[in-house]
């Protein structure tokens, strides 16, 4: 049996990406609780994406450099409705991590020819340095609040960048009861995927009359170490960090932390 039987795991993922990490929480015997700490909304102004994209379709860029699953999501949504296809278009892709990749190919028909060992921007920048060429030409569809880090070192490489915000990043709504579980002590951990869903949990914890402090004994698990930064940063204590920084990753890091729990070990 799963070191996760049982353990009751707050899935702060956005609604529309919730069903995955549910889905391997409870193959693993874990139940997941749902709250939602971001939601993805389009961009104030869509006429700057719209002309990217449109220039991407007709083979102005070299590269097409995607950082999360919500930027494919909202570049497909855009596309759509304006009615393009980028599937021959001349550009290479390069994808921050698997979950990206098979977005890109679900959502796009895109198949990535760049993709790091490691999900953090730094690994897909050096990445796409090794394969790309000082002088081309990438665009860099992101999130409103997205870390300057892949941008300025593809700047520094000689590359010209064109960042343009696919999607605004605003806190989720819904879910369970949290401040309730937490002060019965109901829940075992709490997962975050990005630095957003960290500040945003922290922000509806407080509106709703909840404080960092009630996390104490919870395990964390952040997917990354800029994740696990912000944690630190927004008054975690200590939390698990996957080797592989991915859902499935999360889900092995949680079993191998309950597992010594139960050992003794911790």
């Amino acid at each position: 049996m799963s070191a996760l039987h049982g353990k009751r795991v707050i899935n702060t993922r956005a609604t529309h990406q919730a069903a995955d990490f549910d889905a391997l929480l409870k193959a693993s015997g874990a139940i997941p609780v749902p709250y939602p700490c971001i939601a993805i909304a389009p961009p104030t102004e869509t006429h700057t994406l719209d002309q990217a994209l449109g220039d991407l379709a007709a083979g102005r860029y070299d590269w097409l450099a995607l950082t999360s699953a919500n930027t494919v999501l909202s570049m497909a949504q855009r596309l759509n409705a304006m009615k393009l296809s980028l599937e021959n278009a001349p550009f290479k892709l390069a994808v921050i991590g698997p979950s990206t990749a098979d977005a890109a190919q679900e959502q796009l028909g895109l198949c990535a020819d760049v993709l790091p060992e490691e999900a953090i921007a730094e690994a897909l920048a050096d990445a796409l340095i090794t394969d790309a060429e000082a002088g081309q030409q990438v665009l860099l569809p992101e999130s409103a609040i997205a870390r300057p880090t892949l941008a300025n070192a593809l700047a520094t490489a000689g590359m010209n960048v064109q960042t343009v915000t696919a999607y605004e990043t605003v806190r989720g709504t819904g879910g369970a009861d949290l401040v309730t579980l937490l002060r019965e002590k109901q829940i075992d951990a709490v997962a975050f995927t990005s630095s957003s869903t960290v500040q945003y949990f922290v922000e509806r914890l407080q509106q709703e009359g909840g404080e960092v402090a009630l996390l104490k004994d919870v395990c964390i698990v952040c997917i990354g170490p800029k994740t696990a930064d912000t944690a630190q940063q927004m008054g975690f204590n200590a939390s698990l960090v996957p080797q592989t920084h991915t859902l499935e990753g999360i889900i092995n890091a949680l079993e191998h932390y309950f597992s010594t729990v139960e050992d003794g070990i911790i």
